[in-house]
């Protein structure tokens, strides 16, 4: 496979995108050509742009690098966030179901202090040493399989149907059905905030 663009292109590209460049954009970047070169997409920010869909497993640095280099963002629905606190994400090839999670290996940061013992810093020493190590020694991969409804791809033009409870609309099949109800995952006890009076 023939990369768009190098690593150290794509890491001046991350740090403009996210503000500062860490160990964390590193290893997004990284993980994504990886995943990217897995699958034979070649040019996902171009002509592939509309065969992939990115599942990311972390809110921090590595999550803004990766959405550098594949294209994916949340608002094209090409991007789709997983909390589960882990520096992976998975790259799903829609037009083969192809899909690859790769996963940032712990032991790298030991390896890491290990490669260059005499850099203090250890951002700057994680940095250093993310570029220069194997895929291998960094990341592990697996093949997976992610089944994907009509509602997860980009462009999807579903029914808009309304909370029973509340009044708001809800896209793309989100809605929970309930004692012959619909309900938003907000009204069905699903809410990550609480009312309060105004102020």
């Amino acid at each position: 496979m023939v990369n768009v663009k190098t690593l150290d292109e794509y890491l001046a590209d991350a740090a403009q995108a996210h503000g500062h460049l860490c160990a964390g954009q590193v290893l997004g970047v990284r993980l994504a050509m990886l995943g990217m070169c897995k699958l034979g997409i070649e040019d996902p920010r171009g002509k592939d742009r509309k065969r992939l869909v990115t599942f990311v497993e972390i809110d921090r640095c590595a999550t803004d690098a990766v959405a550098v280099v594949t294209g994916c963002r949340l608002g094209k629905r090409a991007l789709k966030f997983r909390d589960w606190g882990k520096v992976a994400a998975t790259f799903v090839d829609v037009s083969t179901g192809k899909a690859v999670r790769v996963a940032a290996r712990e032991s790298s940061k030991a390896l890491a202090r290990s490669m260059h013992p005499e850099i203090p810093d250890k951002n700057e020493q994680q940095m250093r040493a993310y570029r220069e190590m194997n895929d291998q020694d960094l990341f592990d991969t697996q093949w997976v399989n992610v089944e994907l409804g009509p509602e997860e791809f980009p462009g999807y033009k579903g029914e808009r149907v309304v909370c029973e409870q509340c009044g708001e609309g809800i896209n793309f099949c989100r809605e929970v059905r309930r004692e012959g109800k619909v309900l938003c995952r907000a009204c069905a006890g699903e809410s990550y905030y609480t009312p309060v009076a105004e102020k």
